[in-house]
């Protein structure tokens, strides 16, 4: 099944442990939240959480998408 992932949040408070240099700016959390956008093939909701996981490297915690349906013209 194919998921377009329109809008994501992920758990990025712990990234850099306080530490200022380790951190991320602000650029870089959009820039993770925009690489995850976009058509995904998944079996169910939790396989999609999965897939994102292993490829962003971060732990979504809020993931909006719509199912795309495959239309065939006869």
């Amino acid at each position: 099944m194919k998921y377009n992932v329109t809008d994501i949040e992920f758990y990025l408070d712990e990234v850099g442990d306080g530490i200022p240099e380790f951190q991320l700016t602000f650029d870089e959390e959009i820039a993770i939240r925009d690489s995850a956008l976009g058509i995904w093939e998944a079996k169910n909701e939790d396989d999609l959480r999965e897939s994102i996981i292993d490829s962003i490297g971060y732990y979504p915690v809020k993931i909006d998408f719509e199912i795309q349906l495959k239309w065939h013209l006869y």
